[in-house]
């Protein structure tokens, strides 16, 4: 426990909103990710994941957390191109 918790100060801790739950972000990143191929994709996907990282640790995140939040941010687009792409992959 925190010497100034113990003492009655109020602890103020800070709960950081999941990228992976940001809806828009995902879907904008999936539908971005989607049209563009190569190069391009993976320049639009590292530059826009280092500044997600970035912000998260701006406002003050744990590096550990702020990497555990970008993997599964990433998971999230991975599953929404998947959606994108169901009626493709049913098809055959």
């Amino acid at each position: 426990m925190i010497a100034s918790a113990m003492i009655g100060q109020p602890v103020s801790t800070v709960a950081f909103f999941p990228l992976a739950s940001r809806r828009d972000l995902v879907r904008r990143s999936a539908l971005e990710l989607d049209r563009l191929h190569g190069r391009a994709a993976d320049q639009f996907w590292i530059t826009t994941c280092r500044a997600l990282g970035q912000e998260l640790l701006a406002v003050g995140c744990p590096e550990a957390e702020m990497r555990a939040d970008i993997m599964d941010f990433q998971a999230a687009v991975q599953r929404e191109l998947m959606w994108l792409h169901r009626e493709e992959a049913a098809q055959g």
